[in-house]
């Protein structure tokens, strides 16, 4: 199903501000350590007089009378890397069909990212996209051609499938991470959307995976994707349920409110160990609670990083 952006317009004219130094060629809204142009052309724009002329091109004035200039890779405000958890885990709650004010974690992080590219987009920022699940699945570097945008909308759209429940896939969330961390050559800004359910048990391998981004100079914002009535709360009525798991098919027979106070003082607890890890390694931390509009969660993110720039 293809994604509607018609939403991206509330977020109105906000940026997406790099706080740290990026590669890159800056035309004003982030800082780079370097200078000049790389050799890898991603395509042309119109002249704007006043410009300086020596990235005409003068053969494509030749044949159509009009000043086009040459744009290339390292012409870009920010290098942007989304990354989305894809495992089974994230199409909780499971919907047969999309319903846009019902979504899944996995379809929240799908429109998330969808909004943030096209900001992105309009600012001129090269955006790569990375889906993993028991691996990385799809890396795609950041470029800024109208081709790429339109390669990874369709990406985006291939992700907006319901729950397939003869195709589960697991989540091994620290050797992905660690992957991405090598694969993103060039200093970036990491954009994470996962309900880090993954290494529940301890997550001191999960931030060691975090750290080894931010060790590789990578700006890292994480969107911790969850459902804050069922899965931080446990909030069902009193009965018997049968809880089944949507990675391994193990079910799980109980009252939900025997367990709830427990249950819900452990995921508090989870979350802020997440919090304060993040805090200590400079990571942005969101929480992404999918009965919030996405749009108000990201426009909401954006003032606060805005003011603290």
């Amino acid at each position: 199903m293809p994604i509607e952006i018609s939403n991206i317009a509330r977020l109105g004219s906000l940026e997406f501000l790099a706080r740290q130094i990026v590669e890159g060629f800056i035309t004003g809204l982030h800082r780079s350590p370097f200078h000049g142009f790389s050799v890898e052309f991603a395509e042309h724009r119109q002249y704007n007089t006043g410009e300086p002329t020596k990235n005409i091109d003068w053969k494509l004035y030749a044949r159509t009378e009009k000043l086009f200039v040459k744009r290339y890779e390292e012409e870009t405000n920010l290098r942007c890397q989304i990354v989305i958890d894809k495992s089974s885990s994230m199409y909780f709650p499971v919907h047969q069909q999309l319903d846009f004010n019902h979504l899944n974690k996995l379809w929240f992080s799908v429109y998330s990212s969808a909004a943030l590219m096209e900001m992105m987009r309009r600012q001129r920022d090269a955006v790569g996209l990375t889906t993993f699940d028991e691996d990385v699945i799809l890396h795609t570097p950041a470029k800024l051609s109208r081709v790429h945008s339109n390669m990874i909308y369709n990406e985006l759209d291939k992700l907006m499938l319901p729950y397939d429940k003869t195709n589960k896939q697991k989540t091994n969330t620290v050797q992905s991470l660690h992957k991405i961390a090598e694969m993103t050559h060039k200093r970036s800004l990491v954009i994470i959307f996962s309900d880090m359910l993954d290494n529940l048990d301890s997550y001191n391998e999960i931030f060691a995976a975090l750290e080894h981004l931010r060790y590789n100079k990578h700006e890292v914002v994480l969107f911790h994707v969850y459902d804050s009535v069922h899965e931080q709360k446990l909030e069902y009525e009193n009965r018997q349920y049968r809880f089944i798991d949507l990675e391994t098919d193990e079910v799980l027979k109980l009252n939900p409110v025997e367990v709830k106070s427990r249950y819900e003082n452990i995921m508090s607890s989870k979350k802020e160990e997440l919090l304060r890890h993040c805090y200590q390694y400079q990571i942005d931390y969101v929480e992404a609670d999918i009965n919030k509009a996405y749009d108000k969660i990201l426009t909401s993110y954006l003032i606060k990083r805005s003011k603290m720039m």
